[in-house]
């Protein structure tokens, strides 16, 4: 008898609740649903939230705090969109229950997304995590969460361990964030360790409900299509901090060249980013290693920041130009050129775990990025302006474009040749 269900067949909402037995990981034409797309809709505040506080404290020269808040609140997050996502892969119903759960999440989001700026103030200050609104937001999702997995363990007798595994850790973890919200340590190494801890109970418990026990049933294309839109909404903080940079500067300076050029940047990056994300076919590669999710996963996180910190570092590009930054042109410059940098070592890194394999071409390919990029903070160094330094840098992943398009993706089809059609799965 299978322990598979099928999604409802219906053009609207269910009038019962349907059994959480699984959905079918082989299913066809599975793809994003309407209502995870309103889901991810919350994540762009999210984002927006984050990039602004970093681009402000980053253009008053608060680097460390800048760094430290904003890598905190982007594993806040994106764990908060891995949790429920990755669970919708494995036992979205479509039904009123499901739907008022999606809902609880997206405003357990909203209130994450709003204590941002209040942990982000804490850090700065030194008084504190400030995270008090942050642990709130993730009480009102993980409620919604416990409820859902607890419902599998009833429905799903096949995977009722990793079910139940899930909803104990889930709660184990959200116990250990409140007592540190409770306690708010001071911004300090110790304070590091104490997260660390918190990251290690939340990754552990996905490790142990996947690896030690019968695991979900998550679809591989359903997965990686997700994640690509993810990175499109992540993408969106680009464009959004390139319309702040801009309007900035316009309304100090009008239309200017410099408003021109930091345009041109913002929508150039995020441009050659999207181009050069959706290179990998991810989804047929999950299909055919299961067992190679976990750091292609976890290795987003590095994508995810990186590109929301790019365009952080367009608004601090504006900052600069309207001359209300501490920071000169190379602070600028390197505000935007790290996150580039840092996004294509990531993409690197994922693709060649991935296809368990590397490619000179690539690594050559990133090396052309290195040079173009280390062009820019130099010339950000000697003196130059600000424009062309950001031509420089939106250059940079031109070059990886250029590269693949030309001779690359004869490098990529014979390794994907090779890794999709190896007869043993590694």
């Amino acid at each position: 008898m299978s322990h598979i269900q099928a999604p409802p067949t219906r053009g609207g909402l269910s009038h019962r609740i349907v059994r959480m037995t699984g959905r079918d990981p082989n299913e066809s034409h599975r793809a994003a649903t309407p209502l995870e797309l309103l889901f991810d809709l919350t994540f762009v505040v999210a984002f927006g939230q984050a990039g602004e506080q970093m681009a402000h404290l980053l253009a008053e020269g608060h680097v460390l705090a800048a760094i430290g808040g904003f890598s905190f609140a982007m594993f806040a997050i994106c764990w908060a969109w891995i949790n429920f996502t990755w669970f919708a892969s494995a036992y979205d119903t479509d039904d009123w229950f499901f739907r008022i759960a999606t809902m609880v999440e997206m405003v357990g989001v909203i209130v994450l997304a709003l204590g941002l700026p209040t942990m982000f103030h804490a850090v700065d200050s030194g008084e504190g995590t400030g995270n008090g609104v942050i642990v709130a937001g993730y009480v009102v999702m993980r409620l919604a969460m416990i409820a859902l997995w607890l419902r599998v363990a009833k429905q799903d007798k096949l995977r009722r361990r990793s079910a139940l595994t899930y909803a104990v850790v889930v709660f184990v973890a959200q116990v250990y964030w409140v007592a540190v919200a409770v306690v708010n340590p001071p911004p300090n190494v110790g304070t590091v360790i104490v997260i660390g801890i918190g990251v290690v109970i939340e990754a552990g418990g996905v490790y142990l409900a996947e690896r030690k026990t019968t695991g979900t049933p998550w679809h591989a294309d359903h997965i990686a299509e997700r994640y690509g839109l993810l990175t499109i909404i992540t993408l969106g903080e680009t464009l959004f901090g390139t319309v702040a940079a801009v309007s900035a500067i316009i309304q100090v300076q009008g239309w200017s060249t410099e408003a021109i050029v930091v345009l041109t940047a913002g929508v150039g990056l995020s441009f050659a980013l999207w181009w050069n994300y959706f290179v990998l076919p991810s989804g047929a590669i999950l299909h055919r290693y299961r067992g190679r999710v976990w750091w292609w996963s976890y290795g987003h996180l590095l994508i995810f920041s990186a590109i929301a910190a790019i365009g952080a570092g367009i608004h601090v590009a504006a900052y600069v130009v309207d001359g209300t930054a501490h920071v000169g042109t190379l602070g600028a410059v390197l505000s935007v050129a790290i996150p580039v940098l840092v996004f294509f070592i990531a993409l690197l890194a994922i693709y060649a775990y991935m296809v368990h394999a590397v490619d000179a071409f690539h690594f050559a390919l990133v090396a052309a990025v290195v040079a173009v990029l280390a062009a820019a903070v130099i010339v950000a160094a000697s003196g130059g302006s600000l424009g062309i330094c950001l031509i420089l840098v939106t250059l940079s992943p031109i070059i990886v474009i250029v590269g693949y398009e030309t001779v690359g993706h004869r490098h990529e089809a014979a390794v994907l040749d090779k890794a999709l059609s190896a007869p043993t799965p590694q």
